[in-house]
């Protein structure tokens, strides 16, 4: 039997993350420097904290106007991501897990700051009467802390229930939590081993109960 199924938010529903790489890789190309994704997408699915402009300034051996770096960067990623759009396959994976009755969560490692506020603008924060986010655990993940948090808002059984995801930090911490872990690698996370993963999809699109309770069985 399928307990629930807990949603990633950041590059699992939205794409989030190639706005937040894509602003930072901008500015070191003005400089004439390259920021490939392998340097970013080891901390996709935690709570990041990046210290690019260092990294810049040490490539560039001079200070830089922090302040005025960090909003161009906030202001180009608002940009990049606008409009926000649902990705593929899960607007209809979540409908049809509503409509079965299967309880649904959201466990995230960024702050309730940026997920509910998305969640409301894309039609998505009634259906999930769990959000779980950085704020309200003690570590993001790889710590399995906030999916176990998910399930036990769910009042679920984590054994019974599955994670999907698009990152390893995230496949990781589901696992840890006793989960059945689903990864679909985005435009990013295709550079990452997602292979410890129970199910490797492309999209949502590829996903529904029936194929979700089979691995939760053990299928």
């Amino acid at each position: 039997m399928l307990a629930g199924i807990v949603f990633d938010f950041d590059g699992l529903i939205v794409d989030t993350e190639w706005p937040e790489y894509r602003s930072i890789a901008e500015h070191f190309e003005h400089h004439g420097l390259e920021f490939p994704p392998e340097r970013w997408v080891h901390v996709i699915g935690s709570s990041w904290d990046v210290d690019w402009i260092g990294q810049l300034e040490s490539a560039l051996d001079r200070e830089l106007d922090r302040v005025a770096l960090t909003e161009s960067r906030r202001l180009r990623a608002r940009a990049l991501r606008d409009p926000l759009i649902v990705l593929d396959g899960i607007a209809a994976l979540i409908e049809t897990a509503v409509e079965a009755g299967v309880p649904l969560a959201v466990a995230s490692s960024s702050p309730r700051s940026w997920v509910e506020p998305h969640l409301e603008d894309l039609g998505l924060r009634h259906h999930f009467p769990v959000v779980r986010c950085r704020d309200d655990v003690v570590e993001a993940k790889p710590s399995p802390e906030l999916y176990l948090a998910a399930c036990a808002g769910l009042g679920i059984d984590p054994g019974r229930s599955v994670a999907i995801e698009d990152s390893a930090n995230g496949v990781t911490a589901a696992n840890a939590a006793g989960m059945v872990s689903v990864a679909i690698p985005n435009r990013l996370t295709r550079f990452l081993d997602l292979s410890h993963a129970a199910l490797v999809v492309e999209s949502a699109a590829a996903l529904d109960l029936v194929r979700l309770r089979t691995l939760v069985a053990g299928g």
